[in-house]
């Protein structure tokens, strides 16, 4: 099935309409398909890793160049490069995250997105300790696993939460650490690993205001597999597992007094769960989708909640 982008994709905001006067053509359209609003949140989750190693003092992870380099490899090349590999496969037509009414796919956005990733990982390799240009290489290969025919782990439920759970949840706040040279000790990979099954909470739920979508495309996404109630099932259990991981990793580590923020976002994830399970039969896609910022918020109150308790006494 053929699915082809709104009429309105190059007129729909103000900064589109500047965005491609200023790169005409599909010049602009490469860039949206990096989908830069999300790149924050990567910038977030990946600063995470950095500052958990070395606290608030960024001179002991090298200064801000390190920190800065290693943030632009990894939120804009690969993880732009990952998400515009995507989207040439893809082919949406509704809205995805962080990407509402997509432009076309331009004809050479496969090879323009394996270009970014590749410059990328020469970069990892180059300029930063080995740990990070590891962390990269796995998920560079778990980006093509992820996308790209013959393989399209994206289509086949389960293997897609693997990779999304590992690359985002996990090596993500990772390689941020890998920036600094410092060794992982392990209260730190207990609270590392405690975002492999909240991404495992978050993943579902991105998926179910694109069930029927994905469903006409004849994508078998863990939710179209789950169902919308066994999905919600998943990640209210899943968000569980995250917690006691990380209640673990503040018995093993040095938290501070900070320590009762990660029961706030405990109960942010609750907030959103909960009446989420509760309603869901009588939700429409535009509800679904609010839930699933609304998630994305409980992530970024999760995220504060961890640095602020192991860098602040």
């Amino acid at each position: 099935m053929t699915l082809t982008a709104r009429p309105d994709y190059r007129s729909r905001t103000a900064l589109r309409r500047w965005g491609y006067r200023l790169l005409p053509g599909d010049g602009f359209s490469y860039l949206l398909h990096m989908r830069p609003l999300e790149w924050p949140i990567m910038v977030a989750h990946t600063a995470l890793g950095f500052f958990l190693a070395v606290g608030w003092n960024v001179s002991a992870g090298g200064g801000f160049g390190p920190l800065l380099g290693g943030l632009a490899i990894w939120v804009v090349l690969l993880n732009g490069g990952t998400l515009a590999i995507n989207s040439a496969f893809d082919r949406d037509e509704g809205d995805v995250g962080y990407l509402d009414a997509p432009p076309p796919p331009p004809r050479h956005l496969f090879v323009f997105s394996l270009a970014l990733m590749a410059a990328g990982q020469v970069l990892a390799f180059a300029l930063f300790p080995l740990l990070f240009g590891i962390a990269y290489a796995v998920c560079f290969l778990m980006s093509i696993l992820y996308s790209v025919p013959p393989f399209r782990w994206k289509a086949v439920a389960g293997l897609d939460l693997v990779i999304n759970a590992w690359g985002f949840g996990t090596l993500t706040p990772l390689a941020g650490w890998a920036i600094t040279g410092q060794p992982v000790p392990a209260w730190a990979v207990l609270t590392l690993l405690a975002f492999c099954p909240l991404f495992t909470s978050l993943y579902p739920l991105t998926q179910l205001y694109q069930y029927e979508e994905d469903r006409a495309r004849g994508d078998r996404t863990l939710a179209l597999v789950l169902g919308m109630r066994r999905s919600l099932q998943l990640a209210i259990l899943a968000m569980l597992v995250a917690f006691a991981l990380l209640a673990a990793g503040v018995l093993t580590g040095p938290a501070g007094r900070w320590w009762p923020s990660l029961g706030f976002a405990f109960l942010a994830w609750l907030a959103v769960l909960l009446p989420w399970y509760r309603r869901y039969p009588r939700m429409d896609t535009a509800e679904h989708k609010r839930g699933m910022y609304a998630a994305l918020h409980a992530w970024a109150i999760t995220d504060i909640a961890v640095l602020l308790t192991f860098t602040l006494a």
